[in-house]
């Protein structure tokens, strides 16, 4: 089966440097730029295993996944809390007034 490093994202890549990765060669060069202790980490050999599984037939959507894992793995979610709170206590009724 030949290997196919030209195909694209769905949704490109947005880099924290501004710049985007739209197919697998760029996701590959980008990893492959990086420093050797940055990918030895798990989540970036992580996003190489995805990859590579991808680039033999798989759909892109994983090798994305992996990549996005692996850029944000020091981002804390955050989430946001409603503007009303909701107050689970019984109703007062006018009559209770």
């Amino acid at each position: 089966m030949a290997v196919s490093w030209q195909r694209e994202f769905e949704d490109p890549i947005d880099l924290p440097d501004g710049r985007r990765l739209t197919t697998l060669r760029e996701a590959a060069d980008y990893i492959t730029a990086l420093q050797r202790k940055d990918v030895e980490l798990p989540e970036w050999q992580a996003a190489i295993e995805a990859l590579l599984l991808v680039t033999k037939g798989g759909p892109t959507m994983l090798a994305r996944i992996g990549v996005m894992r692996a850029l944000n793995r020091n981002v804390v979610r955050e989430f946001m809390t409603p503007a009303k709170n909701t107050h689970w206590a019984k109703r007062k009724l006018k009559r209770d007034l």
